[in-house]
């Protein structure tokens, strides 16, 4: 008889824990001057997980 082969699962990508999809909401400023911080919102690259939105591992 053959000899069975076993073959390994690859383990499940964790989700990064500071966003879901690779992209964070972040407050930028607007003005000329006097430099203030906007309501509005703007994305941008998540920088614990480069984008990837998988947690990062170590």
């Amino acid at each position: 008889m053959a000899a069975r082969k076993t073959t390994s699962r690859k383990p499940k990508k964790q989700p990064c824990p500071d966003c879901q999809n690779g992209q964070i909401l972040e407050s930028f400023q607007v003005g000329g001057r006097r430099k203030r911080v906007s309501d509005d919102r703007q994305e941008a690259l998540c920088l614990t997980c480069l984008g990837t939105g998988e947690a990062p591992t170590a």
